[in-house]
């Protein structure tokens, strides 16, 4: 029954993560953002982050957006410097018409760091993405 289950492969759809000065608490912030590099709307985005290693699991955090439109970004959360030490997933699954998307992105441990900015597609600013 699930190999008659055809779930398309996920394009231009990306998650992000950037250090960002956060002008009420006068504080750099890392902050998680998901991208949609598409030319169409997604529906019913729905995201569940989880930070872990052998030793340690964080708690899962679920996210919902009725709809993120074509060439725009959200913010999904705020991370804590102490989980950028393990590894975050962010399984994402969503709508594009009548399809249904699903993807898993995953920053390894340590791998959230200032030497691995690159320029981040649709939000013009440096940051850590997975494709």
């Amino acid at each position: 029954m699930k190999k008659d289950i055809h779930i398309p492969k996920v394009e231009n759809v990306y998650v992000a993560v950037v250090n960002e000065y956060n002008d009420i608490y006068k504080t750099n912030d890392w902050n998680a953002y998901i991208i949609n590099d598409k030319n169409v709307d997604l529906e019913m985005v729905l995201i569940v982050v989880r930070g872990f290693t052998e030793a340690k699991v964080t708690s899962t955090m679920r996210h919902k957006l009725d709809k993120l439109p074509a060439k725009s970004f959200a913010k999904i959360e705020f991370m804590q410097e102490e989980v950028l030490q393990l590894n975050n997933e962010f399984k994402i699954t969503f709508f594009e018409g009548n399809n249904m998307f699903d993807k898993t992105y995953l920053f390894r441990k340590n791998t959230i760091n200032e030497k691995a900015f690159q320029n981040i597609p649709v939000m013009n600013k440096k940051g850590v993405l997975v494709k």
